[in-house]
């Protein structure tokens, strides 16, 4: 398969988060440990959203005592909204219905969301008119931008250890600059 050219942002669209082969690979998952600490959130509260399918692993669910469920990049993103939009205020029920339109859209789409809520109702806008159009009609208090917790996520998840669903190896990342700054600064 041919590798294809990042596509280019449009005026006024937002840039792709993973323009090229960095796209997040769909086997490669985090335990529960992991993804708790990434998407800042609790082990209960990971727990609870798994049982209830508010926030179900995508890559593997825990069967019986001993298994360990596996989170996707896309999970853990998942994870840090719905974290976001609790601290915010919104009550659970809200946030499924905000959840249940994420699951349905890949990783790059999600990178184009800016979620928007009054503290009741959440509100997605994918354009800066309709960021206008809303904040016009009265409407949003406080704004999430998906693509800022994408940033976060990638900027750190690499820190974990990750394991794939077919029992793979996982290939090493090649170190950025500043992975490699913060790593030399954090050895003297």
């Amino acid at each position: 398969m041919a590798e294809e050219a990042p596509v280019r942002a449009e005026s006024g669209q937002q840039g792709e988060l993973f323009p090229d082969s960095s796209l997040p690979d769909e086997l490669v998952g985090y335990r529960g440990p992991a993804a708790c600490q990434i998407a800042g959130i609790t082990y209960r509260q990971l727990d609870y959203w798994a049982r209830t399918g508010l926030v179900a692993p995508t890559i593997r669910m825990a069967h019986g005592s001993g298994s360990q469920r596996l989170y996707s990049f896309k999970d853990i993103l998942v994870l840090k909204v719905v974290k976001r939009l609790l601290d915010t205020g919104v009550s659970l029920q809200n946030i499924r219905v905000a959840v249940d339109h994420l699951r349905r859209r890949g990783v790059q789409d999600l990178a184009k969301i800016t979620l928007f809520s009054d503290g009741t109702t959440v509100y997605e806008c994918t354009s800066p008119e309709e960021v206008v159009d809303l904040l016009q009609g009265g409407q949003g208090v406080f704004g999430i931008a998906v693509s800022g917790a994408m940033r976060e996520i990638s900027g750190t998840i690499h820190e974990f250890p990750a394991e794939r669903a077919d029992g793979m190896e996982i290939a090493p990342m090649t170190e950025d600059e500043l992975t490699r700054r913060r790593r030399e600064r954090a050895t003297g």
